[in-house]
């Protein structure tokens, strides 16, 4: 899928032509994104490591990290969580690809995550497949991102959606889903759009809808018991959190992060009346 300028030149030109675009992109958008696909279906395909060496990838996600170090580095891949029967990005070759990756000299440290497409087709989902991949990329400790989940077109399309977008949602390790979608008239969107040509919902518009106000996070307001307890469940997140003293009004705010790993958290604070 490269354009055809590009599959003219020597390593040398391609190298230098790699180079630039890095460079001229990564610098220009610096701490504006919260990810970068540096090599997109990189498992599928292998063209720069044919043309520049094996550790070309390795390279670029080094160079990427270098120039933006805070947004999250995907090599982006599909089939790896919707279809069994592709094993070229099956969850192991994903994760050996990674891990050679990450273990380039100067890479132990990058903000490496699994960017996993999720392009389904029509028909029930595989939803047994597609938790065991996420539980395999659950070992390597690594940010998941769902980043171009679509459904193909069918019958039960919106019911398939939402049985993709709660296995998704409620697995802890997966962090972002980003969908593939948008309305009927508009950049080719014709398997999966939100709306209709006239922006009204389209059936999965209205289960994209639905499952965002069910999940939202709204402000939670609670008064202490004698104890000066106070109980609170959480979706995984960061949060403020302020807490007033009722007689002197004094008040301090401090940050919470609720992650996979947290079952169970206390926080104490002490307040001056």
């Amino acid at each position: 899928m490269q354009p055809k300028w590009v599959k003219s030149l020597s390593s040398d030109e391609l190298r230098e032509a790699v180079e630039t675009r890095i460079n001229s992109v990564v610098s220009r958008h610096e701490g504006e994104l919260i990810a970068w696909d540096v090599v997109n279906e990189n498992l599928h395909f292998s063209f720069f490591e044919d043309n520049l060496g094996k550790n070309a990838s390795a390279e670029y996600f080094s160079k990427t990290y270098q120039l933006d170090p805070k947004p999250l580095l995907f090599t982006n891949e599909y089939n790896t969580i919707e279809y069994s029967g592709d094993r070229a990005p099956s969850p192991a070759n994903y994760i050996a690809k990674m891990t050679k990756i990450r273990s380039f000299p100067g890479n132990e440290g990058i903000s490496a995550a699994i960017g996993l497409q999720g392009h389904f087709t029509a028909g029930q989902p595989n939803l047994t497949y597609m938790r065991a991949s996420l539980d395999a990329f659950d070992t390597t400790s690594l940010p998941i991102w769902l980043t171009e989940v679509s459904v193909d077109s069918d019958p039960n399309q919106a019911e398939h959606l939402e049985e993709i977008l709660r296995e998704e949602y409620s697995h802890p390790s997966v962090e972002g889903i980003i969908m593939f979608v948008g309305p009927a008239i508009a950049a080719g969107f014709k398997d999966m759009a939100l709306t209709d040509e006239n922006f009204q919902n389209t059936p999965a518009g209205d289960v994209v809808d639905k499952l965002i106000s069910e999940w939202q996070t709204e402000p939670q307001k609670a008064i202490a018991d004698s104890t000066g307890f106070i109980h609170f469940s959480l979706h995984h997140g960061d949060y403020d959190v302020t807490v007033t003293h009722p007689l002197g009004h004094s008040s301090k705010t401090l940050n919470l992060s609720v992650r996979k790993d947290c079952t169970q958290q206390t926080i104490h604070v002490k307040m001056h009346s």
